[in-house]
């Protein structure tokens, strides 16, 4: 047997081609040549042997290290918003031949947009002369050319499926030349420079074959396709065989074998055989039914039973054999859910925009794929969204194994740089697509839902996509439909299964307190479909350098170096780490409040989350938990996460989160649950307790059945909070006795009566001549400069974060990433707080001016620093204190005073600092001129943000100066 092995492996060294298999792979050395004057069609070069270069195939050019270096002409697939990187004086260093780096999105290695060419001998065996040979280009970017000696076998352009080539019949046995041609512009085939099977915001526009390349030999009769369309109801399936016949007609048999894996109970068919015919030189379709019974399995989230179906052609002494997975499930939209097998389903979900940074593309194994499931399903997920791209077949195969709800899109951002409905291009391409994907995917249990791609542009776009609905949904019943994936302006599509739309989203805390009494009922009211919450989240945290050393593939994090330069030039390079963390504890709690937010919502059909990763393009959107790479940035745990996003949470209705000691918190507990089963008999155990895990108080609720595919109430808890005499934060925290589900919720109790604080401080809004008598002769300060604030006017802070990021918004608020808090100061001895936001914070931060500190000392660090956008990295300050002259001063610019009596956390704060302004321990460190404070409150900042263009998107405007 061993030397057996070793003569097929000479075979396959010495030929190139088995002449014992059916199919072989033409992975390994191409020779290889980059077309930059497109000329090579015209010189034929696939009549000659190519010797510029080799090249590994599977894989891109820039994988192999192929193409040119980033430079600021070179000419990118992706819109730029904001060209201000261009004309900034202060990024003339970022834009130097050799230190080139960008601020938009990642940057290759090596880019090349245009023709390449991949030529290899191949040999033809003898006994494959009389068959039928079939080229399987698996991923090309984008469209292919392919010649067989000098014979051109046609050009293709998906970007979806495999290229398929049939070789002439009647090849002669021996060496012969295949010649491929790749081009990846997309100028004669836009779907919009903004997609993200195109674009250079996420994977990048590269040029190559990733996938399967292989040479099958086929009977002149063969299994071109086979399809399967479940029959829940009815357990059953029916099965579509279509049979390419290039010869005679003929005439035998089909067999097929099915039994079921990935699963615990083996569930194996009774072998059926039924009779063909095909006709003469066309395609046949052949439909025949395969009854399961009462031991059908079902595939679900849970459960995820498949079934293997082998079907094998036989006429005379020809065979062929294919094989398909397929999961007998159902999927429907019924009233404002989304049903799978009759039972509930609330989508959890993310969007996939193609970040794979280490290749440039997506996983082409299924273990590539199951990594990023099982870090999503860590992460209480059950559903992805492929956002304008749509995933290789191992994406849906590794889904239909760990039990995963897919919705693949056609290739397509029609909006930017095209449109739909117009009669343009990708009208007639995005049917084409649609069939293709249909096609190759719709076996798989996990691909359930679809829409034809992102947010179209278009004044035809909606009869164009209910057209469009009406046609899929009657030819393809085994998914749901919508038109497209929209935000809140664009218009509704007709005849869509369920919507998607960015109504149920966000959180209203710039103008009212954080509580967890509200849902998005209201936004979601009008409507009798499913409706989906469209890329929810975007809530934004500061880089993490550490991010940087992960880059080790084909694409280099070139955006957050210059970010990381930047702060270091401004002087904070040493607080990344804390602005990091303070900035993600704060984007974890938008995230839990607005997941919560949007669980409690009645007749909600799920929400889609943009993102748990972070987005590498569109400005650089570091938006995620995780970063593009998939990996944690140490601020929560995917424990910590499951805690409010599973398919079972615990929920609150709670009014406010501050409280003085006079009053009774009350929490309204409860109970999300879409898991496989009712839960019985079901108790909640709660307690609150202090930072030091005293309990104030605990009890239990209830015992009750939880249905599954419901929010059901689980009753109330009310705690007089009298006991607490000091400030204090608390936490309740709820428990479904015997499981790991759990979830909890801090709040701050304050005395209602503060007592009086003997001090010397003197009290100001203005730093007038008195002011500064007093600071000369050695006096303590309060400076109130809240609306007072000139330098640092321009910086608008709410309590939530950046959204999405300054850039992509040409510096729409707000432009901080919250706070970070220097607690080791007893300045907070009688306001708890941790270093960073959090929800006692709201009524002090929200719309509270900021302080541009560009004229302070370089090691200057406020008490409260507010953190600011990563494009910018200025220096600003909340509350700072400081040596004046020979006195002490407190600068805040946060409204302490007003209101103090429903303004319960301002007035507690301000308490804590009286007392430690009357301390001993008040000495600030720090010395700051007077006419540096003076020029907070009389002189602009110097560094202000400008887009330079106003054009959206920009046109790439360089200005004519010796720094370009």
């Amino acid at each position: 047997m061993k030397q057996i092995k070793n003569i097929l492996q000479i075979c396959i060294l010495m030929l190139g081609l088995p002449a014992c298999a059916q199919q072989v792979s033409l992975a390994g050395e191409w020779s290889f040549a980059i077309d930059r004057q497109d000329k090579g069609v015209k010189e034929n070069w696939f009549k000659k042997p190519i010797k510029d270069d080799v090249i590994k195939l599977p894989g891109s050019m820039a994988e192999n290290g192929k193409g040119d270096d980033v430079s600021l002409t070179t000419p990118w697939t992706g819109t730029i918003y904001d060209s201000s990187y261009f004309h900034f004086p202060r990024l003339a260093h970022y834009r130097k031949p050799g230190n080139i780096k960008i601020p938009f999105w990642l940057s290759p290695v090596k880019y090349y947009v245009g023709a390449a060419w991949y030529q290899r001998k191949i040999t033809i065996p003898k006994e494959w002369t009389k068959k039928q040979l079939l080229l399987y280009l698996e991923r090309c970017h984008i469209q292919s050319a392919v010649w067989i000696d000098d014979i051109a076998l046609g050009e293709q352009n998906s970007l979806v499926a495999a290229h398929s080539y049939q070789l002439p019949a009647g090849l002669k046995a021996g060496e012969h030349i295949l010649t491929i041609r790749i081009d990846n512009r997309i100028d004669n085939m836009n779907v919009g420079p903004d997609s993200h099977s195109v674009s250079d915001h996420t994977q990048g526009n590269w040029n190559g074959i990733i996938g399967q390349i292989t040479l099958e030999a086929k009977p002149q009769a063969y299994l071109a396709d086979v399809q399967v369309y479940p029959d829940v109801d009815n357990k059953k399936a029916r099965v579509r065989i279509a049979i390419a016949n290039t010869g005679k007609k003929q005439k035998g048999t089909l067999t097929f074998k099915v039994e079921s894996f990935n699963t615990k109970t083996k569930h194996t068919l009774p072998q059926l055989t039924v009779d063909y015919k095909a006709a003469a030189a066309d395609t046949t379709f052949i439909d025949t039914e395969i009854v399961l019974g009462n031991d059908m399995q079902l595939w679900d989230e849970f459960n995820p039973a498949l079934y293997k179906l082998d079907v094998a052609l036989t006429s005379g002494k020809t065979r062929d054999e294919k094989q398909v997975s397929f999961g007998m499930r159902q999927v429907k939209a019924e009233g404002r859910y989304i049903t799978l097998n009759g039972n509930k389903v609330h989508l959890r979900g993310d969007l996939n925009n193609c970040e794979f940074p280490l290749t440039g593309y997506p996983p082409m194994d299924v273990d590539g794929w199951k990594r990023v499931y099982a870090i999503a399903k860590e992460h209480g997920l059950n559903h992805f969204r492929f956002h304008s791209w749509c995933p290789p077949e191992v994406a849906f195969t590794a889904a239909d194994e760990v039990g995963f709800y897919l919705q693949p899109e056609g290739p397509t951002w029609p909006n930017h740089g095209t449109s739909l409905g117009d009669g343009k291009f990708i009208d007639k391409y995005l049917y084409e697509e649609t069939a293709r994907i249909m096609q190759a995917y719709a076996n798989h249990p996990s691909f359930c839902l679809f829409a034809s791609g992102n947010e179209p542009a278009g004044k035809n776009q909606a009869s164009f996509l209910e057209k469009y609905n009406v046609y899929w949904k009657n030819k393809d019943n085994r998914h749901i439909y919508t038109g497209a994936s929209v935000a809140m302006s664009w218009p509704l599509y007709p005849e869509s299964d369920y919507m998607i739309k960015s109504g149920p989203r966000g959180l209203n805390w710039n103008t009212v307190q954080p509580e967890t009494m509200s849902d998005y009922a209201e936004k979601t009211a009008a409507f009798s479909i499913p409706y989906i919450t469209h890329e929810m989240g975007q809530w934004c945290v500061f880089p993490d350098f550490k991010e940087i050393k992960q880059y080790t593939g084909v694409m280099r994090a070139k955006n957050f170096e210059l970010f990381e330069a930047d702060l270091k030039a401004h002087g904070m390079l040493d607080q990344a780490e804390d602005f990091l963390k303070a900035s993600g504890k704060l984007q974890a709690i938008c995230y839990k409040q607005e997941i919560e937010k949007s669980l409690r919502t009645p007749n909600s059909a799920g929400f889609q989350l943009l993102g748990l990763q972070d987005f590498p393009g569109q400005g650089s959107a570091i938006i995620g938990v995780l970063n593009a790479l998939w990996n944690e940035k140490g601020y929560i745990s995917p424990a910590e996460w499951r805690k409010f996003c599973n398919s079972t949470v615990l929920l609150s209705r709670i009014p406010k989160f501050t409280y003085t000691n006079n009053e009774e918190f009350k929490a309204n507990i409860e109970e999300y649950h879409f898991g496989a089963e009712t839960l019985k008999n079901a108790k909640l155990n709660w307690v609150v307790k202090d930072a030091a895990g005293r309990v104030v108080a605990k009890g239990t609720l209830k015992t009750l059945e939880l249905p599954k595919g419901a929010v059901t109430p689980a009753g109330e808890i009310a705690v007089a909070l009298n006991s607490i005499t000091k400030a204090t934060q608390l936490n309740l925290e709820v428990t479904l006795d015997g499981t790991v589900i759990t979830n909890d919720w801090n709040f701050w109790v304050y005395p209602q009566q503060l007592p009086d604080v003997k001090n010397n401080i003197y009290f100001t809004d203005v730093l007038d001549a008195k002011t500064e008598k007093v600071l000369q002769n050695g006096g303590t300060v309060f400076l109130n400069a809240a609306g007072k604030v000139v330098k640092g006017k321009e910086v608008v802070q709410y309590f939530t974060p950046v959204f999405w990021n300054t850039s992509w918004f040409k510096m729409k608020p707000p432009h901080t990433l919250g706070i970070l808090a220097d607690t080791a100061s007893a300045a907070f001895n009688d306001f708890p707080t941790a270093y960073h936001s959090d929800l006692q914070w709201w009524e002090i931060v929200n719309k509270a001016q900021v302080m541009h500190l560009e004229d302070f000392p370089a090691g200057f660090k406020p008490l409260v620093q507010p953190i600011d956008t990563w494009f910018m990295n200025r220096k600003l300050a909340l509350i700072m204190e400081a040596k004046v002259g020979k006195g002490k001063i407190i600068v805040c610019s946060a409204d302490l005073f007003t209101d103090a009596n429903n303004r319960v956390a301002a007035r507690q704060l301000l308490y804590s600092l009286k007392k430690y302004m009357s301390s001993k321990e008040f000495n600030p460190k720090d010395t700051v001129d007077l006419a540096a404070l003076k020029a907070i409150f009389t002189t602009p900042s110097k560094e202000v943000w400008d887009s330079f263009t106003k054009e959206n998107p920009d046109e790439l405007k360089p200005l004519p100066t010796k720094n370009q």
